[in-house]
């Protein structure tokens, strides 16, 4: 009887490594198949611990599955979600782009499209020259830090004393 489980088990678990894929591609990116799945999002550049829980959850997927055990139905699903959070019913507060300057509208930005905008909103404050563009443009801390002793251009790499002139070639 108890070597009938083993076997059994033993079947199960060689069904399981024949399914599992140690890299599993979500949204353009590669997960490593060995994480939990809500720990394996947070790869994804633009999800956080909480955005990873609503898509397992409006997935239907359990978080806590290993991300190789995940089949192609739900690694669909899964992406869906990604990139159309709002027809899931997702709370704004949770989304890292509201009320977009272009469109207006609330959205949730993943990958290189998070990185454009970001470069486009710095680029709107340098040519509007608002306080904060100003401090983008000279290189200096933005959000109020204070200046005294962080923040140093090549701190460790000045070189301090007397540089020789070059000697004027005689022919």
């Amino acid at each position: 009887m108890k070597q009938e489980n083993k076997q059994e088990i033993n079947k199960q678990q060689e069904q399981k490594n024949t399914n599992f894929r140690h890299i599993v591609r979500i949204v353009n990116t590669d997960l490593k198949g060995e994480k939990q799945l809500h720990m394996a999002l947070h790869k994804i550049k633009g999800i956080s611990f909480m955005f990873s829980n609503f898509i397992c959850y409006s997935a239907k997927v359990d978080p806590r599955k290993k991300t190789g055990d995940l089949t192609e139905e739900e690694v669909l699903r899964l992406e869906d979600v990604i990139k159309n959070p709002a027809k899931y019913d997702c709370p704004t507060w949770m989304l890292n782009r509201r009320k977009d300057y272009e469109t207006g509208q609330d959205m949730h930005l993943i990958n290189t499209d998070l990185d454009l905008a970001k470069d486009a909103d710095i680029k709107r404050m340098k040519k509007v020259k608002s306080y904060k563009g100003l401090r983008h443009t000279w290189g200096l801390p933005v959000r109020g830090q204070r200046t005294k002793s962080n923040f140093r251009k090549n701190k460790g790499k000045v070189s301090l004393g007397v540089i020789k002139k070059a000697k004027p070639k005689t022919d």
